[in-house]
């Protein structure tokens, strides 16, 4: 599937993206950020191996809102000097692609009758 494709680039995107973050953040923004990243994925796989539209479609809202939280991540490190907005905004703009391209499948599956 594309849209895992371009989550897994995310997840990559976001590691590499806080690999030099001071060793005080390693458990607090180093793992909420890798965590919630890769989560994304993650629940894509889950939900591309459901056998239910309805189920499906759970797991491909769980993962948009680990996109929701990775993209409140990335803004955070922004604000406080982390990240530069360009590192920032590069991963947000990915991320609206897998935010919309869910969305997409959402609809399609809800209008599957049961």
């Amino acid at each position: 599937m594309p849209v895992w494709q371009k989550a897994m680039d995310i997840a990559e995107k976001c590691f590499n993206l806080s690999e030099n973050l001071s060793k005080k953040e390693d458990f607090a923004l180093t793992s909420q950020l890798r965590r919630s990243a890769e989560s994304i994925s993650s629940n894509i796989a889950e939900g591309f191996g459901r056998r239910t539209s309805k189920d499906k479609s759970r797991f491909y809202d769980i993962s948009r809102g680990s996109a929701f939280e990775t993209k409140s991540h990335l803004i955070y490190g922004h604000r406080v000097k982390y990240f530069s907005e360009q590192e920032s905004l590069e991963i947000q703009n990915l991320m609206g692609e897998v935010i919309h391209d869910l969305n997409k499948i959402t609809n399609r599956l809800s209008a599957i009758k049961p």
